[in-house]
């Protein structure tokens, strides 16, 4: 589409760096010859710089009400009585010293804050808050005590069984509880610009996490499901320092890391009969403490048509804390596994214009993950035939090599042709396969010279193939040899892609894309054998009159996956195909201007349903029973302006969920040897009432 730039327009695009290739044939501002400018002259009468206090600042308060505690995902809140804190509160004056107030939805359980304040040209400060927390079921039942502490134990009338059917207190001892887990950061930061060449910067965050998790815990072929207590904090911090120059720039950056969990381990009562071992309670290890760190240098030159820039880091990982040895009688030949990963990583990028109409680019990267953990001998407790025998921990080294070749011709003006090469190599320890090469040859089009219209086409086509396949030792000696992993088998790839944009009128839109990937993986004989992907997306804006806009969407995808497998560790047996699909269609409306230009209706509503189906063919073809998740979202809204600085604004939200997951809704003891969670499949509406007051300042 054209448009006539104005002097805003451009200024904006030199902001967002679309002006860079202007720069880079030597039209820099710095490069201007200014001797002759009378800059006391140079005044804009009409830009005058807004200075005091100014802004929008609001409250709200709602009912909330459902009968499901994943519908506070939605709603932001679980509590019945809502209230909430919006900001957006700015100071400044004529010396440059500034300050500034942001909240969104604060005091919800999804909120965020941040207060900044500084001298514009010479430092920042700032401290930012945000909590986001995802809410699960207030369903689970369990008859454990002791949920969100490091001890499960069973009621004192517990009886064991040798089933979960013939568990005699099982019902009588089941309650349920909530599953959701709460995130919250904090985070201060300092940045300081000085008046010659260099700028520096320092973040710190910490962030607790606290809630509870799904895990499980077995005894021999006999497990339960359990709740796992999450109470994590993680401190980060980063600083840099940075130089430029008139053609060049240069940072040093660090990022540090260090997560502590006050729980090293969860012990729980044994359900079920005591079998092998007459073991009654169980130990498991919970997430270790560790820390990362990660030193970079990173900079960039610019010739007259050429940019080159790059990056180099390194980085240590490791985690040292005490192993879980209750219930453990064997000798240890350490206390801890001592863990150390170095990280290394270069990137360089390079960039040239050979001539108005063609530009060239050239990107490399590497990354090796150096597993540098001592490798010691381990007599294993298992439940399997290998009780008993010496085992290793497996130092998993990865690194990768990746190219990227790319031209882009302008072939007229409005018609822009690009075509490149990527190509990527893995090389992986102790995994079946080592090493993998992955290529891919693409081109695509763009035209953008009618008035109204764009265009643009992409096609791809990539191989990937490797080393010779063969099962490792320490990682799957017990799988079927023709069994290949999907991310390390030969795959032939195609993939094309279109957009479409037209403006039928000044006041309507129009916006069409489809894409398509098949994905053959022809040489499996055991695993994945093609995958197809399916994705089309529309959407319409009209401006129906001044005062009455209408914008609507519509996205599809499909995917289907066709896998062999095999019962008798030889050639296929059965074979299955799963189809999954994703609808979702929104539609947003507004008239404004009503009531004297006071009041404005609105409603924002979107529909998703996705749905999976898998069918299983030996000798007969069985469905294993499609999974559905259906979710209708509303908001209905009303702006009132009482006055210039007074306004009024009234929310309904409503929402609509029901899904069925046959991982989540079987009884408790649907399993004879599995105790579980219960039927936690969701079902429900939730809604939403919310009176808001806007003041500007």
């Amino acid at each position: 589409m054209k448009c006539k730039l104005n002097v805003f327009t451009l200024a904006m695009l030199a902001q967002a760096g679309i002006m860079s290739a202007v720069m880079a044939q030597g039209f820099d501002l710095s490069q201007a010859n200014t001797s002759k400018v009378k800059f006391d002259k140079w005044v804009c009468k009409a830009c005058k710089a807004e200075t005091g206090v100014n802004g929008n600042i609001g409250v709200g308060l709602g009912y909330q009400h459902s009968d499901d505690l994943r519908a506070a995902n939605a709603m932001g809140t679980d509590n019945e009585l809502a209230a909430k804190l919006d900001a957006d509160v700015r100071y400044s004056n004529e010396q440059g010293y500034n300050a500034e107030f942001n909240a969104d939805n604060l005091g919800m359980d999804n909120s965020r804050a941040q207060l900044s304040a500084g001298q514009a040209g010479h430092y920042q400060v700032n401290a930012n808050f945000r909590q986001i927390t995802t809410f699960d079921t207030d369903n689970a039942l369990t008859p454990y005590l002791g949920v969100g502490s490091d001890q499960l134990s069973l009621p004192n009338n517990w009886v064991t069984a040798g089933s979960t059917s013939a568990m005699t207190q099982l019902a009588t001892d089941l309650y349920a509880f909530d599953m959701d887990l709460k995130r919250q950061r904090y985070g201060l930061g300092f940045e300081y610009q000085s008046e010659q060449l260099w700028q520096t910067y320092i973040n710190y965050e910490r962030e607790q996490k606290k809630g509870l998790k799904t895990s499980s815990g077995s005894f021999f072929n006999q497990s339960m499901m359990l709740a796992e207590p999450v109470d994590y904090t993680t401190d980060m911090i980063e600083a840099g320092i940075s130089f430029n120059g008139q053609n060049w720039f240069t940072a040093l950056n660090y990022n540090g890391s260090r997560f502590s969990n006050q729980y090293s381990q969860l012990s729980f009562d044994n359900a079920f009969n005591p079998t092998f071992g007459a073991q009654t309670v169980g130990v498991m290890a919970l997430d270790p403490d560790n820390e990362s760190h990660i030193v970079s240098l990173q900079g960039q030159y610019r010739f007259d048509t050429t940019r080159v820039n790059g990056r180099v880091l390194y980085g240590q990982m490791s985690q040292d804390q005490q192993f879980v040895t209750q219930g453990y009688a064997y000798a240890l030949p350490q206390q801890s596994a001592n863990a150390e990963v170095d990280l290394l990583g270069i990137n360089l990028k390079a960039q040239t214009r050979i001539s108005r109409d063609l530009k060239l680019s050239a990107v490399y990267d590497y990354n090796e993950r150096d597993n540098t953990t001592q490798v010691e001998q381990w007599t294993q407790i298992s439940i399997n035939d290998v009780t008993g025998q010496v085992a290793y921990n497996t130092p998993y080294d990865f690194s990768y090599h990746s190219a990227k070749l790319a031209a882009d011709y302008r072939i007229v003006r409005g018609v822009k042709f690009a075509a490149g090469f990527d190509y990527r190599r893995d090389d992986r320890d102790y995994q079946d396969r080592e090493i993998t090469d992955d290529s891919t040859l693409w081109s695509s089009l763009r035209i953008t010279k009618f008035a109204d219209m764009n265009l643009f086409f992409k096609a791809s086509y990539g191989l990937k193939d490797g080393s010779r396949y063969q099962a490792s030792e320490l990682t799957s000696s017990e799988s079927n040899a023709l069994l290949r992993k999907y991310n390390l088998a030969d795959r032939e790839r195609t993939q094309v892609e279109a957009r479409f944009s037209y403006s039928v009128t000044p006041a309507l839109s129009v916006d069409l894309g489809a894409r398509y990937a098949l994905d053959d993986y022809d040489e499996t004989v055991i695993g994945l054998t093609e995958s197809k992907d399916l994705s089309l997306d529309s959407s319409i804006n009209y401006l129906i009159t001044d005062n009455i806009d209408i914008s609507g969407f519509y996205s599809y995808q499909t995917i289907d996956l066709d896998q062999a497998g095999s019962d008798n560790f030889a050639s296929a047996t059965w074979q299955a195909t799963i189809e999954d699909q994703i609808n979702v269609v929104g539609l947003n409306l507004a008239y404004r201007n009503l009531l004297q230009d006071k009041l404005t209706l609105g409603l924002d509503y979107t529909y998703s349903d996705s749905n999976s189906d898998t069918q299983v063919t030996q000798a007969i073809t069985g469905n294993y029973g499609d999974y559905f998740a259906k979710v209708h979202n509303a908001n209905l809204y009303a702006n009132y302006q009482v006055s210039e600085h007074l306004g009024l604004r009234l929310d309904y939200k409503y929402e609509r969920y029901q899904d069925n997951d046959a991982a989540q809704s079987g009884q408790v003891d649907e399993i004879w040897n599995v105790l579980t969670f219960g039927n936690n499949s969701h079902n429900y509406n939730a809604q939403l009432v919310m009176l808001s007051v806007n003041y500007r300042l």
